[in-house]
């Protein structure tokens, strides 16, 4: 799960990627407005956390306000010592998605996030497609399309695509592998999973930019725009 973290402040920025980080969350981490808005307008994330109050033109608030402007739904938690109901009704009519006070407790702030992206992963499952890049997988007709082109799958493609797709920009292991898409909760020793994975990459990348399944050498796979 990818968050990006916005925060001037030292402590609390290290405070946050350190626990963020022994949660496995990939961090990121921008200290003013500008390089967060620019990283949270070209780089695609799972959840941001935001700071309220910033040490440049923009606050927080206005980064939030300039994502919903450009049609950026991505999660955002709101992070300020201003606790009154009248600025926590602000930063949730802003855009926010969610408002939490300082100083907080650090497992409060993993279950708000667990929250914010359980819900973001139940609108997707309500859509029934799921959209990376210029490829779509329709989990009802179980129809794929890359570049507006149809790609044919058999049906254990089709399983294991899914899978991918659905831990995306995640490492996936080979056991986690066999055990979601193959249903073995052993490791039967042959090739079947090299196999797949080759016959996968050759129908969802052959000719096609940019490439979308990836090898992590000596940890399995990851599947998204960024290898």
């Amino acid at each position: 799960m990818r968050v990006l973290v916005i925060e001037d402040e030292a402590d609390m920025a290290r405070y946050l990627c350190d626990g963020l980080r022994l949660a496995e969350y990939e961090v990121f981490h921008c200290n003013d407005a500008a390089s967060g808005l620019f990283q949270a307008q070209h780089t695609k994330w799972d959840v941001m956390i935001v700071d309220r109050m910033l040490p440049d033109e923009q606050d927080g608030l206005q980064i939030i306000r300039a994502l919903r402007n450009n049609q950026n739904k991505t999660p955002v938690l709101v992070l300020s010592a201003l606790a009154s109901l009248d600025e926590r009704v602000k930063g949730l009519r802003e855009g926010g998605d969610d408002y939490l006070t300082k100083p907080f407790a650090f497992p409060e702030l993993l279950a708000r996030l667990e929250a914010l992206t359980r819900r973001t992963l139940s609108i997707a499952e309500t859509s029934r497609t799921i959209n990376i890049a210029d490829l779509s997988i329709d989990l009802s007709t179980r129809r794929v399309e890359r570049a507006g082109q149809t790609i044919n799958l058999q049906p254990r493609e089709f399983r294991l695509l899914e899978y991918l797709a659905r831990n995306q920009n995640q490492v996936v292991t080979r056991t986690m592998l066999l055990e979601s898409v193959w249903d073995f909760h052993f490791d039967p020793g042959t090739n079947v999973i090299d196999v797949q994975i080759s016959r996968l990459r050759t129908k969802i990348d052959k000719g096609y930019s940019p490439p979308l399944l990836h090898t992590v050498r000596g940890a399995g796979y990851k599947f998204g725009i960024d290898g």
